[in-house]
């Protein structure tokens, strides 16, 4: 094994095995450092087996509506020990589709721990209880993030992370979650739609704080018919466990729900406990992040950070972006840096939610007048087809001097798939299209991109839908 490359990758989740896979079909000499999986967070114990909990979920309820299509069945069951074999699956097939890439270009993997020194020397704490000695000409900081947790919340028992929920092999009857954020909306949906009584505890007004509001609006809705209970405004207190193995949940001026599962998903921290960075220039401020240029260089000279250890959105994309970027820079190759203004958002909560580039009241509040296009899918002829009608495509312009819409600053989309919708509007807001640009283009029918279309179309001044 060699002990001089020119990258050393330290974290195999999305930006650091993207790092380290890019890097090496450039021709790069790559060792990329990793303690768990490779994969990650998002591959083990985030992204991936939340989506196909998710998955299962849609399932059952296209079983329970199958009547509406013609479609006879019974009442449909949940085997949650099946569905969580079936997530252990396509992880592990994932996890060994890393392992096959790393090996087929050659990037050497090192299972341990990788702390940074000087002169960007990494020592490896081998998890066969060995070490290892590497230097790299280039370092990237990819380490990731974990569950934030909050006092009196302990895990353990009915208390439980984002990663613990996603070991249970049954679905509890009554579930709390600790937050109306993205993950917390993405458990909440899972768990309703299985048949769980779900409550949503959020500290902030209203949950998806950050949302356009419509586009927010679509889901409270939505959660509602669930029979969701959104209690907003309240802050928890603590718990008390209960015979059954449960626990009662405290919070607000006295409030409490007794339940038998509490999800606490109150975002993430950066994971840089174990950087070491002794003898360096990287700085780590007082929320954990290291500190970084647009390039996502450190203070330490050819060693990078990207993906949670820094302040820019957890998205796995975001990292991959970044690693690509990277690399390209350590190259010579003078990539432009990621624009996270306008990076594309996803959340598959059941209605899924995307966008890209500002909400309305965010663009305003830029001080940039705007024209806003919106268009529900009631009325679109593949969502009636699918049976899925709650939602709407949103687009904000920015409005030109004799009023019209100009430029698509944003583009939000709330309804069904429409994260696998969202790349004409991502493409649209990036390009900085204008709407008449975006008009011209033909969208397929019968489809739901045909409300992408219709909506961009409306803001010409002219439509036939609407």
């Amino acid at each position: 094994m060699s002990d001089s490359f020119d990258l050393v990758v330290i974290g195999g989740g999305p930006g650091g095995y993207a790092a380290a896979l890019y890097g090496a079909s450039a021709g790069l000499q790559v060792a990329l450092v990793e303690k768990d999986a490779l994969g990650g967070t998002c591959l083990n114990r985030g992204c991936i087996p939340a989506k196909a909990f998710l998955e299962t979920a849609a399932v059952k309820r296209h079983v329970e509506h199958s009547a509406e299509f013609g479609i006879e069945s019974s009442a449909p069951t949940v085997d949650f020990a099946v569905t969580q074999q079936r997530k252990q699956k396509i992880v592990a097939g994932l996890v060994g589709g890393i392992a096959a890439m790393c090996k087929g270009r050659k990037v050497e993997v090192f299972n341990g721990v990788g702390s940074l020194g000087a002169d960007r020397t990494v020592s490896v704490a081998l998890g066969d209880g060995g070490s290892a000695t590497i230097t790299g000409a280039n370092v990237i900081l990819a380490t990731g993030s974990v569950p934030r947790l909050i006092p009196n919340f302990e895990r353990g028992g009915p208390i439980m992370t984002s990663d613990e929920v996603l070991d249970l092999d049954a679905v509890p009857a009554r579930v709390a979650v600790i937050g109306g954020g993205a993950i917390g909306c993405e458990f909440a949906s899972t768990f309703a739609d299985l048949g769980a009584e779900v409550t949503i505890l959020e500290g902030l007004p209203k949950i998806l704080p950050g949302l356009d509001a419509d586009v927010a609006n679509v889901v409270v809705r939505s959660f509602k018919k669930k029979k969701i209970d959104i209690r907003t405004g309240v802050m928890v207190n603590g718990h008390t466990p209960t015979a059954s193995g449960g626990t009662t949940i405290h919070y607000g001026d006295g409030e409490s729900v007794e339940v038998d599962a509490c999800i606490v998903s109150v975002g993430r921290r950066p994971f840089a406990d174990q950087l070491g960075l002794d003898g360096t220039s990287v700085e780590v401020d007082d929320r954990g992040f290291v500190d970084v240029d647009e390039y996502c260089r450190t203070g330490e000279p050819n060693v990078y950070a990207i993906g949670d250890l820094v302040d820019t959105p957890q998205l796995a994309h975001v990292g991959y972006a970044e690693a690509v970027m990277v690399v390209k820079h350590l190259l010579g190759e003078a990539p432009l840096p990621v624009d996270y203004d306008r990076v594309p958002w996803a959340i598959y909560c059941h209605p899924e939610v995307a966008w890209a580039g500002p909400g309305e009241d965010a663009a305003k509040e830029a001080g940039v007048d705007v024209v806003v296009g919106k268009h529900p899918f009631r009325f679109n002829s593949r969502a009636q087809i699918v049976g899925e009608t709650d939602g709407m495509v949103k687009v904000i312009a920015k409005k030109n001097a004799d009023g019209t819409a100009g430029q698509v600053l944003g583009v939000h989309m709330v309804g069904p798939w429409v994260t696998e919708q969202l790349s004409g509007g991502y493409l649209a807001v990036n390009w900085e299209a204008t709407v008449d640009e975006v008009a011209e283009f033909i969208q397929p029918h019968p489809s739901m991109t045909e409300l992408f279309g219709e909506t961009m179309l409306s803001l010409t001044g002219r439509s036939f839908n609407g």
